[in-house]
């Protein structure tokens, strides 16, 4: 068990040092909210990548009829640059 590199006897170590800080009816309550702030943390991270997901995939979806354009007036500017030199 390796949390954040803090291994199994570290973790043990913080447990028995929070139990004799804080009590054993007031641990349960610090879990409780440390257990929400994690879960509100981690909602606020997907959240937050989600939205810049959005933001890739519009920018991908921006860019490609941006090139197909660009390539058909390539193709177009090709053509009359061809049609110029062989009526000369």
């Amino acid at each position: 068990m390796n949390i954040f590199g803090v291994g199994l006897p570290e973790v043990t170590v913080i447990l028995i040092l929070a139990l004799l800080i804080f009590g054993p009816k007031k641990l349960p309550e610090l879990g409780k909210q440390l257990g929400k702030t994690l879960k509100s943390l981690k909602k606020a991270s997907n959240e937050f990548q989600n939205e810049i997901d959005q933001v890739m995939n519009e920018e991908d979806k921006d860019e490609s009829p941006k090139s197909i354009e660009s390539n058909q007036t390539n193709e177009i500017n090709q053509e009359k640059i061809d049609s110029e030199n062989s009526n000369n």
